[in-house]
C-alpha cells in the first residue's frame, strides 16, 4: 500500500493543523479510508493512490489555512476532512485564493475560523443570512463589521442595527429613565460594536444623518428598508409575528443578517422564538442562508467554551451521555 509521510516545522505546528485532538484524525481515517500515525512534527499517510492524494491535500489545506491566520478548531477540522472525502477539495480550496478581509476605519477584521470564514462568504453570496449559535463565535460583530464595510464601498446607501428590547429578568417599567433611556442598554452591545470599527466622531456624524441608524425592533414595522445594510440581532427574543415583519421589511438592493442563540430565548415561557420556527419554513427558499455556529466556534476566552459545554451537558445529560450534546 502506498505510504506518504508529511513533514512540519514543529510538533506544535503539526498537532495544531488536527486542534491537537488526536481523536480528529481517527475521524480522518475513517472519512478518507486511510490510516494515519503521527509523532512529532510529521504525519504518515497510509492508503490506496486517490485516498493518500485527497488526504495529503487536506493537510496541505489546513497548512496553508493556518498559514493565513486561521485557527483551525474541532468543528472546522471535521468540515474539512468531509468535504475532502466528498471530493470538494478544489471548491474549499477557494476559500484560501481569495482570501476574506473585512476594512473598517478603525480595524480590518479577519476571520479566526472556517466557521467564520463561511459566514462571511455567505454574508456576500445570499441576501439573507442567518447566523445562529451560542455567544463568543463572532456572529454579530462579523455581521455589523459586514455592514459597515458594504456602507464604506458604496455597496448600500445604509445601515440598519435593531434588536427586540426583551425584558431578561427586569421589568422595563421599573428602570430609571424616560423611554429612550429605557430602550438604550438593549442597544449598548450594538453602539459598542460600531464604535470599534468607526471612530466615533463619524458615528455621531453618520447617525444625526440617518445613514446608520440603530433602534428597537418595533420600530422597523410599517417601513421598507431599500438599500441598506440590515442586521437583526438577538433574534431568538423574536415572535413568530415578530420575525415575519422584520423579513417583510426587505427592500430593493438590500441585504439581511440575522443572528441569534436559540439556548438564550428570554421571551415569555406562552410564547414561541421566531428565530426557532424560522429555520423550518425558510430552509429551502433560494437567497436564504443559515449558518450555524456551536459551541466549539467559540472564539472568546477558552473558558467560554467550557462554560458553554457544562450548560449543554446538565441541560441535556442524555444527550451528552450518548456524545450528541454538542450541536451541529
Amino acid at each position: 500500500m502506498p505510504t506518504k509521510t508529511l513533514h512540519f516545522p514543529s510538533p506544535r505546528h503539526a498537532a495544531a493543523l488536527y486542534a491537537g485532538r488526536e481523536e480528529n484524525l481517527v475521524h480522518v481515517e475513517r472519512a478518507l479510508g486511510v490510516k494515519l500515525v503521527t509523532r512529532d512534527d510529521w504525519v504518515k499517510i497510509d492508503a490506496a493512490d486517490e485516498n493518500l492524494a485527497r488526504t495529503e491535500a487536506l493537510f496541505g489545506f489546513l497548512n496553508e489555512a493556518r498559514s493565513q491566520g486561521m485557527a483551525i478548531r474541532t468543528p472546522d477540522f471535521h468540515r474539512i476532512a468531509d468535504a475532502f472525502a466528498r471530493g470538494e477539495g478544489p471548491q474549499l480550496q477557494t476559500l484560501l485564493d481569495a482570501p476574506l478581509v473585512i476594512a473598517t476605519n478603525r480595524k480590518t477584521i479577519v476571520p479566526k475560523t472556517l466557521a467564520q470564514k463561511l459566514y462571511l462568504q455567505s454574508m456576500l453570496e445570499h441576501p439573507v443570512v442567518f447566523g445562529i449559535g451560542p455567544a463568543g463565535t463572532g456572529k454579530t460583530y462579523l455581521a455589523m463589521a459586514a455592514a459597515v464595510n458594504a456602507l464604506l464601498k458604496n455597496e448600500v446607501e445604509r445601515v440598519i442595527l435593531t434588536r427586540p428590547a426583551v425584558e431578561a429578568g427586569e421589568a422595563l417599567g421599573f428602570l430609571p429613565g424616560d423611554l429612550r433611556e429605557k430602550i438604550l442598554p438593549y442597544l449598548r452591545p450594538l453602539y459598542d460594536a460600531l464604535h470599534d470599527m468607526l471612530d466615533p466622531e463619524d458615528v455621531a456624524r453618520l447617525s444625526a444623518k440617518g445613514v446608520i441608524e440603530i433602534a428597537p425592533l418595533a420600530y422597523m414595522r410599517g417601513r421598507t428598508l431599500s438599500h441598506a445594510f440590515i442586521v437583526l440581532d438577538e433574534a431568538q427574543n423574536t415572535t413568530p409575528e415578530q420575525m415575519m415583519m422584520f423579513l417583510t421589511r426587505l427592500g430593493e438592493e438590500s441585504r439581511m443578517v440575522v443572528t441569534g442563540d436559540i439556548t438564550h430565548v428570554d421571551l415569555p415561557r406562552s410564547k414561541s422564538s421566531g428565530l426557532i420556527e424560522v429555520r423550518h419554513i425558510l430552509a429551502d427558499i433560494p437567497g436564504i442562508d443559515f449558518h450555524t455556529f456551536s459551541a466549539a466556534d467559540v472564539v472568546r476566552h477558552p473558558l467560554v467554551q467550557k462554560i458553554i459545554e457544562a450548560y449543554d451537558a446538565y441541560r441535556n445529560p442524555i444527550a451528552s451521555h450518548n456524545g450528541a450534546g454538542e450541536k451541529p
